[in-house]
């Protein structure tokens, strides 16, 4: 399945957005269809991570190891679940002291093939919801002192 890049220019620190994304236990709080974040392992450069993602009755687990290098990179890779394959990367480049640019691209490969042309139609208005929430929440933590995001790429 093709990915997806998106490169965002935001109102908000390098490290505010690393500490953001980096806070895996609190994705049921704000991201649509995180239903569960269970921490196995965390330390400054690694973490193991359970994420329940749901939606109606549907209910699937995925662990996943993330590769931690503050303030600039999280690379998460897939290690069990439904999927055949599943990596995401942000990167975080500051812009000034209180802007950055973060670079985020996603892979994923399903196991099922009927899965996978299913989840196609519906992949990039997924994704595009969930950038939203990582941007609105970025915006209830840190303020919304400026206008909106712009998408650079």
């Amino acid at each position: 399945m093709p990915g997806i890049h998106e490169v965002h220019a935001l109102p908000y620190s390098a490290e505010q957005m690393f500490d953001l994304v980096a806070d895996v236990a609190r994705y049921p709080e704000f991201l649509p269809w995180v239903v569960a974040t269970r921490i196995r392992s965390d330390t400054e450069t690694e973490m193991i991570a359970d994420m329940v993602v749901g939606f109606k009755s549907l209910r699937e687990k995925f662990t996943s190891k993330v590769h931690k290098s503050r303030p600039g990179l999280i690379d998460v890779h897939y290690v069990d679940g439904p999927l055949r394959d599943l990596d995401n990367k942000w990167e975080f480049r500051a812009l000034g002291p209180t802007s950055c640019e973060v670079d985020f691209c996603v892979d994923f490969t399903f196991k099922n093939r009927v899965f996978e042309a299913m989840a196609g139609q519906y992949f990039d208005r997924a994704f595009r919801k969930m950038v939203d929430a990582f941007e609105a929440r970025a915006a209830v933590l840190y303020g919304s002192s400026n206008s909106s995001a712009q998408t650079v790429a």
